[in-house]
This record gives C-alpha cells, sequence and structure tokens, in this order.
C-alpha cells in the first residue's frame, strides 16, 4: 500500500506522522512530499521511505497513492500560508485516494464539531485510522 505524506511550513506534523507511522509497524510504502524543502527534509529524517517537494511531486504523488495524509488545507488552494496551490488541492481533492486529513483549524478553515485537540492526538488517530486501512 502507497501512503503518501504532503505537509508544508517546518513540516513538524508530517515528522510526527512518519515517526508514528512507522513505529506502528504499519506495513506501507511511505512517501513524503513536501511543499517545501524544510518540510520534506523533516520527514525523511523521521524515517520516510523516499520524498520530494513541490508542486509537480504533490501531482505525480496522487495518481497513484492509495492513502493520502496531511492537514485538511492540502484540499484549499492558498492554504499553509500561500503554500498550496490550486493544482495541488485539485490533484489531492481529484485523486481517488483515501484521505485522512487531520482538522488543523488555521488559515481561515475550520471544521466544526471538531474541537481544540492537540497535534500529538490528531496524530495518533490519523495513525489508528490508517492502520484500520491498510490491514483490513
Amino acid at each position: 500500500m502507497k501512503v503518501v505524506i504532503i505537509d508544508g511550513q517546518g513540516g513538524r506534523m508530517g515528522q510526527l506522522l512518519v515517526e508514528k507511522i512507522k513505529e506502528s509497524k504499519i506495513p506501507c510504502e511511505l512517501i513524503a512530499i513536501g511543499t517545501n524543502s524544510i518540510a520534506t527534509s523533516a520527514m525523511l529524517k523521521a524515517g520516510a521511505d523516499a520524498g520530494a517537494t513541490g508542486e509537480n511531486p504533490v501531482i505525480v504523488a496522487c495518481r497513484d497513492a492509495d492513502v493520502i495524509v496531511g492537514p485538511i488545507g492540502i484540499i484549499a488552494a492558498d492554504s499553509l500560508m500561500g503554500e498550496i496551490t490550486a493544482a495541488m488541492a485539485n490533484a489531492v481533492s481529484m485523486c481517488s485516494a483515501v484521505k485522512l486529513l487531520l482538522p488543523v483549524n488555521l488559515c481561515k478553515k475550520i471544521v466544526v464539531g471538531t474541537g481544540d485537540q492537540t497535534m500529538s492526538s490528531l496524530v495518533n488517530e490519523a495513525v489508528r485510522q490508517l492502520k484500520e486501512l491498510v490491514l483490513k
């Protein structure tokens, strides 16, 4: 199973996701796609199997991903302080992969009913749901 993690800014969420997925020993290929090189580097240092940076890698990775994990902003153009382009958001939104979107209520995108959870609890829940998907 191919799992693509998309993150930007400093890559902290992506780094935590990679670490927790690796710790959970979920049998998957873990691809890190950063919207910038700092985010990509953080995810690779955390143990991602491969990584790339920028708009085109997001588009290409979405073509054959089974699961995409990242902040909810990856489906909205101009999110992550402008790091998500319209082409990136479209690629993520339109691909057939299951999307595990963490409801980080920033960038004027608020998911009602999610409450204020810590990054750690959001990542733990995403990893739990990924495990369910992979081990079905």
